[in-house]
């Protein structure tokens, strides 16, 4: 079951249904992402950098360093509205698989897929599981994996008295 997001209301962590699916909007990828990404991972290698080095390569261009794509994937999740409001944190990255090279001018989108659940031994709170699927323009999965996201349950929002 696919579920459109736009029109939404907040879901909490009791609203989420596995094996629920969602399609974020698409993201250009520019050439300031990759000059920033550079700088702040400090990864820069040429093949990153290096117009002429990366020519000579597998890839025939510059590509964007691999955490790149979780980062966006992570952004691209902001997007669905409806989580935001009992969004805690993510908890946990795991399987995550780089299976092609992310390009400058690459759209990228973000499929997700509810894939598990659990209430967590405080009870106000639960963890759902994510298939994170990163796709560009032409519909090549290029990255994917599963992360965790901390959930409020309904009507126990943290309070101004609640540690963060």
């Amino acid at each position: 079951m696919t579920v459109p997001t736009d029109d939404a209301s907040a879901l909490y962590f009791g609203d989420v249904i596995i094996g629920c699916e969602y399609v974020s909007a698409s993201r250009r990828v520019t050439e300031s992402d990759l000059e920033m990404f550079t700088e702040i991972s400090g990864d820069h290698h040429p093949i990153h950098t290096d117009h002429e080095f990366a020519s000579k390569s597998t890839f025939g261009q510059r590509i964007l360093q691999g955490p790149f794509g979780i980062a966006v994937a992570v952004g691209l999740f902001t997007g669905f509205a409806e989580f935001v409001e009992a969004s805690i944190a993510l908890t946990d990255t795991r399987e995550w698989r780089f299976l092609a090279p992310v390009f400058v001018g690459d759209e990228l989108t973000l499929r997700m897929r509810i894939e598990a659940k659990r209430m967590v031994s405080a009870g106000d709170r639960g963890v759902v599981q994510r298939r994170m699927e990163l796709v560009n323009q032409h519909g090549k999965l290029v990255q994917e994996g599963i992360t965790g996201l901390m959930m409020w349950c309904r009507g126990l929002l943290m309070d101004e008295s609640t540690p963060g």
